[in-house]
């Protein structure tokens, strides 16, 4: 696999750019991710995470990121997001994940330093980096959320955090919330400042889906070198699936049913990708 490694993470914070995660859940989201980072030509993650297992099922779905991350024409990681268990994160190392996030947002500080600390060293012992968080981030991962952020990341926390479990990326809560809401969201960028100039690691931002693109572009150039998109691909899938039942092909070929996912999905993470993480990113990613 041509996957992806922690360097080209922080490459992408020094170069203020920042890799895009894709959540996907079935063939067709693969697809038309590949095919949109291939467009570009810019590197790209597949997060075939926990929650899509509870859909697709954890080989299943692992077996065909990991194909498509293989055969990509770019640098494609296969990454799990938000792991909460030792043994699933252990499953996706021997799969041959690229990177993994483990989340023990759930325990105190000392026992979330300690796990995590287990988790990087059994993934960097399989040539795999790690991503964690301190504060959980509000909202649903696989339906579109009302709820508003609450915990926050604390900078000091996080300094310390860092310095004793040897991450590799630091997921932040600055007012960001999973899917999207009912009310704008707006991001605490003073908070994230304090927080990169705490952690010299580059640092992730979860639930990028739907900010507007200037507050994107300002949270990049203050550390955020990873984003995480979900909803907007599932809106995409959601949309071109209706518009085909709508307009439905003749005859039942498997390919004129679900072309239009992949086209759909392709044009959704291609936006994405072309403001955020290709080499002009930096200078583009405000006005895309």
């Amino acid at each position: 696999m041509n996957g992806v490694g922690v360097e080209a993470l922080r490459q992408a914070r020094r170069e203020r750019r920042a890799l895009v995660g894709f959540s996907i859940y079935n063939l067709e989201q693969g697809l038309g991710v590949i095919r949109a980072a291939e467009a570009v030509g810019a590197p790209v993650l597949l997060q075939a995470g926990s929650s899509a297992f509870r859909y697709a099922g954890r080989e299943p779905l692992a077996g065909l990121a990991l194909g498509l991350a293989a055969t990509a024409a770019v640098p494609a990681g296969v990454h799990l997001d938000h792991a909460t268990d030792l043994g699933e994160i252990e499953a996706c190392l021997r799969l041959g994940y690229t990177s993994v996030m483990f989340d023990g947002s759930a325990r105190s500080l000392e026992r979330n330093i300690e796990a995590t600390r287990e988790v990087v060293r059994r993934a960097h012992a399989a040539g795999a980096w790690v991503e964690a968080e301190l504060a959980g981030i509000a909202g649903d991962e696989d339906e579109s959320s009302g709820r508003q952020a609450t915990a926050t990341t604390d900078p000091g926390a996080a300094a310390r955090f860092v310095a004793e479990t040897g991450v590799d990326a630091l997921a932040v809560a600055i007012g960001n919330v999973h899917g999207i809401g009912d009310e704008p969201v707006r991001l605490d960028l003073d908070l994230l400042a304090r927080i990169g100039r705490a952690v010299e690691i580059p640092l992730v931002l979860h639930g990028a889906s739907g900010l507007p693109p200037a507050e994107v572009s300002a949270a990049i150039a203050l550390g955020v070198a990873k984003l995480n998109v979900n909803t907007e691909l599932r809106h995409a899938l959601r949309e071109a699936v209706l518009a085909r039942a709508a307009d439905p092909p003749a005859g039942d070929g498997v390919a004129a049913l679900l072309d239009p996912v992949i086209g759909a999905t392709r044009s959704a993470a291609e936006a994405k990708i072309r403001a955020f993480s290709s080499p002009s990113a930096s200078t583009t990613g405000s006005s895309s």
